[in-house]
């Protein structure tokens, strides 16, 4: 008699054991490695610091408040415009819309993101109340322009102060 040889179990085709495992572990490592490199990401670019010297600026704060108050019982007015080829022109006037002339003003021109590009800008008085500068060429999109005007030429605070966005169209 010759031995009699049973057929082979077939193993079903399909989803199995080993392929569940591997979908698993393949899904939670792309997580890991994508949460690995925002984590890389955020520590490395972000250096935590919200302004320069807050401890300083925190004890003179009040102070800022009080020459905003100051700043608020003078009701000046002011209009800024900025052209894409740098021409700055910053006007003022007092309550009564008398201009506001012999006045010093520091301005700085910038980017809101970064301070790369700031520029520190020299005015001139063109007009009473109109005070104008060039800052050259400009790139369209979002600008920053800080004004500190003083009356007096002793380096005291500034009497008036505006901060504003402006956006350049291309």
């Amino acid at each position: 008699m010759s031995p009699t040889t049973l057929p082979t179990a077939r193993r079903e085709q399909g989803l199995q054991g080993r392929h569940v495992a591997l979908i698993f572990f393949t899904f939670f490592g792309a997580i890991f490695l994508m949460n690995g490199a925002m984590i890389y990401s955020a520590i490395s670019t972000y250096s935590g610091i919200v302004s320069n010297e807050p401890y300083r600026k925190g004890l003179h704060y009040n102070d800022r408040i009080a020459a905003d108050a100051r700043q608020a019982r003078l009701g000046w007015t002011d209009t800024v415009a900025v052209t894409r080829d740098g021409h700055v022109v910053v006007t003022l006037a007092g309550r009564d819309g008398k201009p506001i002339d012999g006045a010093r003003l520091d301005v700085q021109l910038g980017r809101p993101t970064t301070n790369r590009h700031d520029i520190k800008l020299e005015f001139s008085e063109t007009a009473a109340g109109r005070y104008e500068a060039q800052a050259g060429a400009l790139d369209e999109g979002n600008w920053t322009i800080a004004v500190e005007v003083r009356t007096a030429d002793d380096g005291t605070e500034p009497t008036y102060r505006t901060r504003r966005r402006l956006w350049l169209k291309p």
